[in-house]
């Protein structure tokens, strides 16, 4: 069971997993901010 869990966080894998909490991160983060941005104008 270790050996398949290193496996898995090897460091392609880690950075694949890190980038993709930074998108969803990003993505959360820009779709509550969107709509302040859009209403600031007016």
């Amino acid at each position: 069971m270790r050996h398949a869990i290193e496996r898995l966080l090897s460091r392609e894998n880690r950075w694949a997993l890190a980038i993709a909490a930074l998108l969803v991160l990003l993505t959360i983060l820009t779709a509550s901010a969107a709509p302040l941005w859009i209403y600031q104008g007016f």
